[in-house]
């Protein structure tokens, strides 16, 4: 084969394994940018077999954990925009950049918003010591005694951080955070009454629902959750409009064609739909939704500005 056979039939390989890699088969990539196990990779995991079957691809998570999601989500931001690597995203993915920090991406330039897997709200707990049995008497205390009462989370810049500093604001009380590494360590505290308050991921509230020195006042959702129904929101008791949740979805490389950013919504509305995956979801303290990509854009630009704005009036920063 001479030299100019030889680049031609290079070149047809070549183009013939790019239009396979648009066509079923093939292996697809969800990365998820924090360690394997986390709750960012919980709700990939419930939609990956069945995505699988849908779309016709082997679909697999791969944890890229490190400078607190930096390296997962860039290596998605980098990726060929063909549909197939994903972002396993969150509402958090906008607040590094909203805290002042360079993140090494833009949160909204480099991604395509793809479809909303389902959103997840929080439960506002007490030391039970406290004289209040809800929220409307827990913010009435707070207003009674400004600067008192403190509150702890699962660290600065944490979903259960923005959460509680978003109620703070809102209600229009003072409150000390008090940061922590983890959920568990910062619930242990107020358990301890060595805190007052502390916001968990609905999902998580199981494990304090029997314990006595705890007491479990509200909701952050837009309704009463039925994994928890005796619970009432925190808009309904005495703070209308009071509304905190956290979306989870998958964002593709900005670039990545319409028709395949299309597909993929369709297929994952398809398996939230499935009613397995919806317990498995709604296990997870995760409410399936089913927003078109359009739909979801407006949500993603909805929440970017609630982020950005919560982190800017209640002064959060990394230091």
């Amino acid at each position: 084969m001479n030299r100019r056979h030889w680049m031609l039939a290079s070149a047809l390989v070549t183009l013939t394994g790019a239009a396979w890699s648009q066509a079923s088969g093939g292996v697809s990539r969800i990365i998820v940018p924090f360690a394997a196990g986390g709750a960012r990779e919980m709700p990939a995991r419930a939609i990956q077999h069945e995505l699988s079957k849908e779309l016709d691809q082997n679909w697999i998570i791969e944890a890229k954990p490190g400078a607190g999601g930096a390296i997962g989500t860039v290596a998605v931001a980098r990726a060929t925009p063909d549909g197939r690597t994903l972002l396993m995203a969150a509402s958090s993915h906008f607040v590094t950049a909203a805290m002042g920090a360079r993140p090494f991406y833009d949160p909204v330039k480099e991604f395509t918003p793809v479809v909303n897997i389902g959103n997840q709200s929080y439960i506002l707990m007490v030391n039970a010591k406290l004289p209040v049995k809800t929220v409307a008497e827990f913010v009435q205390y707070a207003k009674s005694n400004p600067g008192l009462l403190n509150y702890n989370s699962a660290g600065v810049g944490s979903s259960t951080h923005l959460a509680m500093a978003y109620f703070a604001k809102f209600a229009g009380i003072e409150m000390q955070h008090v940061p922590y590494k983890g959920t568990q360590e910062a619930v242990t505290d107020v358990i301890g009454g060595r805190g007052h308050a502390v916001i968990v991921p609905t999902a998580g509230v199981g494990l304090y629902l029997q314990e006595s020195r705890l007491r479990v006042i509200g909701s952050t959702a837009r309704k009463r959750t039925p994994l928890l129904p005796s619970i009432p929101t925190i808009a309904e008791s005495g703070l209308p409009g009071f509304v905190f949740e956290s979306w989870f979805g998958l964002l593709a490389p900005m670039g990545t064609p319409a028709t395949v950013v299309e597909k993929i919504n369709a297929a994952v509305n398809n398996v939230i739909a499935i009613k397995d995956v919806r317990e498995r979801l709604q296990n997870l303290g995760i409410e399936s939704s089913y927003l078109s990509v359009e739909d979801f854009n407006k949500l993603f630009t909805a929440d970017r500005e609630l982020m950005t704005r919560i982190v800017k009036e209640s002064g959060i920063t990394r230091d």
